[in-house]
């Protein structure tokens, strides 16, 4: 019985997660360089290392495992290489996003993950350098010159990471996130600034743990097209709820500070749709996130932490 089976025999989320954590968490502290010149490493591994739900490299390892099927041998070994690489890599923009976000010249936040953010803790100056050499370290990752990664999968993860980083993505909707303080949008236009903001990276995860499958041929057009649909649920199911939380949860259990976006007059989905609403609204999407993961075509067993993943984004208590 796999690490990722229950007695029972139904998935054991909390058992591959740990499982998979732990290769993360090993995989991050070991390529993010305590060494940086002038504690530059310092404010790096304290943005990255020991805290957050992991959720994309999570989303990335179980792409992989879904579309990796039976393969063996070399391929497997480089299919494993590229995710581990793909999922920390991933990881690594999301922490930099995270601590310019937190910066004085954008949300102004004091505490993430349950501590003091990066700008609080370092200095301003050394927490933009530090967001940006993490985002330099991600594409480093992904294009490894001992020939572990195959050079067109290479290639595509670098592709897929700057598009789901860059203007078309996290950093666009960003830009429409800080433009729409005080505006009151309607329910497309947040919710095509969170598929940016916050969803594209998350989409971005699940597209990149299926392209680490270098023996994917053209018949998976239908797996693709699931897996994005599938990763595009989540991602705006994920910003939902965390609009939900930040009206019902304290900032003790969120780790970050509670009812920012009120206060700072942001639209979200609550106070546009209400907070009943916005419950209904992540279910459905959960729903949407399912039968996307069934239009795949994929075996289920194959898919079992994909749609554990997708409950536990919408059914978090933080």
């Amino acid at each position: 019985m796999g690490p990722s089976v229950s007695a029972g025999g139904m998935f054991d989320l909390q058992a591959w997660a740990a499982v998979q954590l732990d290769r993360v968490e090993q995989a991050l502290s070991a390529w993010v360089a305590a060494d940086a010149p002038a504690g530059l490493g310092d404010a790096m591994r304290y943005a990255v290392l020991d805290g957050g739900k992991r959720l994309r490299p999570l989303l990335v390892l179980a792409a992989a495992e879904a579309v990796g099927g039976d393969a063996q041998g070399a391929l497997r070994t480089r299919m494993d290489n590229a995710a581990l690489r793909a999922a920390c890599a991933v990881e690594l923009i999301h922490a930099y996003s995270l601590v310019h976000d937190d910066m004085p010249c954008m949300d102004n936040d004091v505490l993430r993950r349950g501590k003091p953010t990066v700008h609080v803790k370092f200095g301003e100056a050394r927490a933009l350098l530090a967001g940006d050499a993490l985002q330099a370290l991600a594409f480093e990752l992904l294009t490894p010159d001992d020939g572990s990664v195959g050079a067109p999968v290479q290639a595509a993860l670098c592709r897929l990471l700057a598009r789901a980083a860059g203007h078309e993505g996290m950093a666009g909707g960003q830009a429409i996130d800080l433009a729409s303080v005080g505006l009151a949008l309607t329910e497309d236009q947040l919710r095509q600034m969170h598929r940016l903001k916050t969803g594209a990276l998350l989409r971005g995860s699940v597209v990149m743990g299926a392209a680490c499958n270098e023996g994917v041929d053209a018949e998976a057009a239908a797996v693709a097209r699931g897996l994005a649909d599938y990763g595009g649920a989540i991602g705006l199911a994920f910003q939902v709820v965390d609009d939900i939380l930040d009206v019902t949860a304290d900032s003790a259990t969120l780790g970050k500070t509670a009812g920012k976006d009120a206060a700072s007059d942001k639209p979200t989905y609550v106070s546009l749709m209400g907070l009943e609403r916005s419950m209904d609204y992540a279910q459905a999407l959960l729903a949407q996130a399912l039968a996307a993961l069934d239009a795949t075509g994929l075996p289920a067993s194959r898919t079992q932490a994909l749609r554990a993943l997708a409950g536990m984004v919408v059914n978090r208590d933080k």
